[in-house]
């Protein structure tokens, strides 16, 4: 077998399992209190210092498009789980700051997806299969 096929055949493989956890994932979540997308945006801004970023900077960690992202802050932004200032250093930008009542409904759907995560990945892979995975994946994408 070629390096060719090897990295195509790896490739099928890494992408199956991506589609068939994410499928899981998402059948569990609790779509109730608040979507996958949104989820994804308080995640983003709950690891960012000061629980905020610049839209600019939010952008490159979601997997969705730039109006798609406005439209979301902005539903976030009028259930009050963000809030949307203008940048200081920079008038053409805005910040999004994750709000209380944001970290808290992130909290507690963290908690149930982390179980679903343990679940699912941590009850298929041990240990240092899931450091190796972690690994690999970071070198996939150059960090």
């Amino acid at each position: 077998m070629t390096e060719k096929s090897l990295a195509v055949d790896a490739w099928e493989s890494l992408f199956r399992a991506q589609v068939s956890v994410l499928r899981q994932l998402t059948a569990e979540f609790p779509t109730h209190e608040i979507s996958f997308t949104e989820y994804d945006v308080l995640f983003n801004l709950s690891r960012a210092e000061g629980r905020c970023l610049r839209i600019r900077d939010l952008i490159p960690h979601l997997l969705l498009s730039q109006p798609s992202v406005s439209r979301l802050l902005d539903r976030l932004a009028a259930r009050g789980l963000v809030a949307k200032t203008p940048d200081p250093r920079d008038a053409r930008g805005t910040i999004v700051a994750l709000t209380s009542e944001g970290f808290e409904l992130f909290k507690r759907v963290a908690v149930i997806h982390a179980d679903s995560i343990a679940r699912r990945v941590g009850g298929s892979l041990d240990a240092e299969e899931l450091r190796q995975l972690t690994a690999l994946c970071d070198r996939l994408r150059g960090e």
